[in-house]
């Protein structure tokens, strides 16, 4: 759990939530300028506290990706590619052989 002091007006300090407070204003700060801006403010902060807090927040970001494409995978229809292959070899059949089936592939293709 986070250590927490008291600030000016008395209330309870939250460093973790200082820092996450600090990266949204700061996207792009690495952890010595966490430390320097917020040690100006009078919370002192450790690099491990800072890696912690970006590795929540990335944790977080990972997730609704993750999410994202398992919804997009449940909509897209997932072929057994073996049944693709006899699909395949069917209509190379029907068109009367794999040289036909070249050959118009080679034609659409231009």
């Amino acid at each position: 759990m986070a250590k927490t002091n008291t600030s000016e007006n008395g209330k309870p300090l939250n460093r973790s939530q200082a820092v996450r407070d600090y990266l949204k204003e700061n996207p792009g700060a690495d952890s010595k300028g966490i430390i320097d801006g917020l040690g100006a403010k009078g919370i002192k902060v450790t690099p491990t506290l800072i890696y912690f807090v970006k590795g929540q927040l990335n944790k977080a970001k990972r997730r609704v990706k993750r999410e994202k494409v398992a919804e997009e995978a449940k909509s897209t229809p997932a072929r057994n590619p073996v049944d693709v292959v006899i699909q395949v070899k069917a209509l190379a059949m029907e068109l009367g052989g794999i040289k036909n089936l070249k050959k118009l592939v080679d034609l659409l293709a231009e």
